[in-house]
């Protein structure tokens, strides 16, 4: 897996990932940026809600439980001083769909959290993270 990431101007830079898709990072005005672009540690928590959502969802269709929605809702809280890692970090699913069953949702979760998840994984030797679920029904 490769990644490059180029300069534009200011504090925006733009991220190429090997598969050939583009992505815009920026910097808050008050440290020289525009605006422009998500932050980097923005992108940390979008990458670890993408992982664990594909999880989720790819297992709760293997079980065969009807889904018609799922959305992660990511929080965290970082260190006061340099560096300013995650020190906690929150993972709420909402999944929607037709007769779930509550045990397999907490199932997947907790597969996507101990198993499969890279991204999760990789984050929990530096923070604390926690999960919960919601249900709705279609």
């Amino acid at each position: 897996m490769k990644a490059t990431v180029k300069w534009l101007d200011h504090m925006s830079f733009v991220g190429e990932s090997g598969s050939g898709h583009s992505v815009v990072m920026d910097g808050p005005p008050d440290a020289g940026g525009r605006n422009m672009g998500v932050r980097p540690m923005e992108m940390v928590l979008l990458g670890l809600g993408g992982c664990t959502a594909f999880d989720v969802v790819m297992i709760l269709q293997r079980q065969r439980q009807a889904i018609s929605d799922c959305q992660v809702e990511v929080e965290a809280e970082r260190a006061a001083e340099a560096p300013k890692v995650f020190t906690r970090i929150h993972v709420h699913y909402i999944v929607k769909g037709t007769d779930l069953d509550a045990d397999k949702i907490e199932r997947a979760v907790n597969l996507t959290a101990k198993k499969y998840c890279s991204v999760s994984i990789m984050l929990s030797a530096s923070a604390e993270i926690t999960h919960d679920f919601e249900i709705l029904e279609d």
